[in-house]
């Protein structure tokens, strides 16, 4: 799979995306679909800011109880956590992985695997969105 913006899915590099390549991968990871789908359900409208991450974390979670559900709620939850991040953290971007698992790097080289964070959010509800964000932009 070659995806000009997301580079050569073959190659086992660590290499950061280009910077004329992250604007279309941030809009990319941004969608969130079934994340956005529920929020509204609820009356949440996700503006990417911190705190639409605040509304998330007061929702009821709903959602526990359809197993389908759960891991595609996880992961939407780690890259709106991620969108929020790179959209308000100076120097955030995104990068992947070897593995191909879409990371928040930090201009200080620290990266946070959202997508983790997110299925544990959408799994037992902490740590919360909004927790998490405050320690990566503190970082």
């Amino acid at each position: 799979m070659n995806i000009p913006f997301l580079g050569n899915r073959h190659k086992k590099s660590d290499a950061p995306v280009l910077p004329a390549d992250r604007e279309g991968v941030a809009e990319l990871l941004s969608e969130c679909d079934l994340l956005r789908s529920q929020a509204a359900q609820e009356g949440v409208r996700l503006d990417d800011s911190v705190t639409s991450l605040e509304a998330l974390d007061q929702l009821l979670p709903r959602w526990r109880d359809d197993a389908e559900i759960l891991p595609w709620l996880g992961n939407d939850a780690g890259l709106y956590l991620g969108t929020v991040i790179v959209r308000t953290v100076p120097g955030a971007y995104w990068g992947f992985q070897p593995s191909g698992q879409p990371v928040v790097r930090l201009a200080s080289g620290r990266e946070f695997d959202v997508v983790e964070a997110g299925h544990e959010w959408a799994a037992n509800g902490v740590p919360e969105l909004s927790q998490l964000y405050a320690e990566v932009a503190e970082a």
